[in-house]
């Protein structure tokens, strides 16, 4: 009796990692094996790429309150303790985005903030 080797669903699984190996160099688009790992570790670094960004973007956002709030002579810590008081449910990127888009209305938030800490 002839041995049953499961040769379609072989194929496509190898072909589905070579697929996605598609513009890597050299063996590793060809060769399932360095496809397969080289797959699985670009997999890995895109994970971590993205909790990265997030980290990132949040510097970002912290950097330019820092940068607005100072000029209106306060702390960012003292800042963000003061919005948290007054009770301003606004994150860090919305009120980065206030602070260059709309730096009235971030004086008057930056305002109630230090009322709230007195």
């Amino acid at each position: 009796m002839v041995r049953a080797t499961n040769g379609p669903a072989h194929r496509q699984r190898h072909n589905r990692v070579l697929k996605r190996a598609k513009g890597f160099r050299q063996g590793r688009r060809n060769l399932f094996r360095v496809a397969n790992e080289s797959v699985i570790r670009a997999d890995a670094f895109a994970f971590f790429g993205r909790q990265q960004k997030k980290r990132m973007f949040r510097s970002l956002w912290i950097t330019r309150l820092t940068a607005a709030v100072r000029l209106l002579g306060m702390r960012y810590s003292a800042f963000i303790h003061g919005v948290q008081k007054a009770g301003i449910r606004l994150n860090r990127k919305e009120l980065s985005e206030l602070a260059i888009h709309d730096p009235k209305v971030f004086e008057q938030i930056c305002q109630q903030a230090q009322k709230a800490l007195s």
